[in-house]
């Protein structure tokens, strides 16, 4: 979908206009979970769908559609959809391509509780899916079978930062007419655009980037409008993975800033970078802006910017990385990301801790491994603060 104004601009008027009843400039929060009919056959057309309305928050509340109408501006798409969380999105999406019997190829680097769902709960609707190499498209159509219904990964990815080609698999996607689906949680539409690059459903936790400040979970599915509909339709009202209009809200506000935010943290992020790179007691750093990681050029040619995202491997191993965690002053010690706040996790003992432990090496999370989420702090404090943090 087209839009005549650039980023910066949509992300702060997008699906949103002036309130028609009383002027309010902001968008309302219609904390109401019920919605009342003129008459008895107005009623009966909303219900049946025959004229557009709002009946019931699970099926629909005028708060969320701004948030919706938003989103699939900034990710060009025909439509988009809320859901309570990002792995509501992510589960949701997922089952709306697959039915019993059928395949998924998925990058083996992923979020944790997306690697579960895949691995472990997939299979109890009589589904199966296989992890590839994230980098390499080879291995993604030598995975390929007769009953793959999709193909899902991130970029960059969660926690190692490996950079995907989207374009090469979006190529490789459309000649098998095969869905692709990506989660663009950690670059956000505000750093790159997969739809333009060929992916069919974009997903995102609207938690991180998009909220920006740690106060509202959320989840966002844009794609095609008759994908997102039948998605409202058949899966999100009836498991009822549905967004609350105040989180809705806040994410719409949190949206205003992103350009903003982003901008600064991506900054913050590729000095941080170049410090831990010339540490002695950082032996690896992953960082899409560093021009020795391998995805650089893929990142340059996909991205507008790298991101605020970094992991670094301490020496030592699994307790010098929870040190590290532990001795920060001003880096919170929390699994989230996408903050106006520094976070930082010992990916291996927390968000990654569920994955098996060979399956977690092959995803590159290896026992020292650190995630920072870079905010939007004096960046001289930052770096004094991990300087000390790994000064033992």
């Amino acid at each position: 979908m087209s839009h005549p104004h650039r980023f910066e601009t949509q992300a702060v008027h997008a699906g949103e206009a002036p309130c028609p009843a009383t002027g309010a400039l902001d968008t309302p929060i219609y904390q109401s979970t019920t919605f009342v009919s003129a008459d008895s056959d107005e009623m009966a057309s909303v219900y049946g769908e025959e004229k557009f309305g709002y009946m019931y928050t699970r099926y629909g509340n005028p708060t969320l559609r701004a948030l919706e109408l938003k989103m699939a501006a900034l990710e060009g798409a025909e439509a988009a959809l809320t859901t309570a969380s990002g792995m509501a999105a992510i589960s949701s999406a997922i089952l709306g391509f697959i039915q019993h019997g059928d395949h998924v190829v998925a990058s083996r680097a992923l979020y944790g509780a997306a690697y579960h769902f895949l691995h472990q709960i997939l299979p109890r609707f009589g589904a199966s899916a296989t992890f590839v190499a994230s980098t390499n498209v080879e291995e993604f159509e030598k995975a390929l079978r007769p009953n793959t219904r999709l193909i899902y990964f991130e970029t960059p990815t969660n926690p190692v930062l490996e950079i995907v080609d989207i374009a090469a698999l979006a190529s490789l996607a459309r000649s098998r007419q095969i869905p692709l689906m990506m989660d663009n949680t950690f670059a956000s539409p505000a750093l790159q655009k997969p739809i333009s690059e060929g992916v069919q459903v974009v997903v995102h936790s609207a938690t991180k980037y998009l909220c920006g400040h740690g106060d509202a979970l959320g989840g966002i599915i844009a794609g095609p409008g008759q994908f997102v509909d039948s998605l409202r339709h058949n899966l999100v009202r009836d498991l009822g993975g549905v967004l609350s209009p105040f989180n809705a809200w806040l994410i719409l506000r949190g949206i205003h800033t992103l350009p903003l935010r982003m901008a600064a943290q991506c900054e913050n992020a590729r000095q941080i970078a170049n410090f831990l790179q010339s540490h002695p007691r950082v032996d690896h750093v992953n960082y899409p802006g560093l021009p020795s990681h391998p995805g650089h050029e893929t990142a340059r040619k996909q991205m507008k910017a790298f991101g605020a995202m970094i992991s670094f491997e301490v020496q030592g191993g699994y307790e010098t990385g929870k040190k590290v965690m532990d001795r920060v002053k001003i880096f919170a010690r929390a699994a989230s990301l996408g903050d106006t706040r520094s976070l930082i996790v010992h990916s291996a003992s927390t968000s990654h801790r569920a994955v098996p432990r060979e399956q977690r090496l092959a995803m590159g999370v290896s026992e020292g491994l650190v995630r920072l989420s870079v905010g939007v702090e004096a960046v001289d404090d930052l770096l004094e603060d991990l300087d000390q943090a790994l000064a033992f």
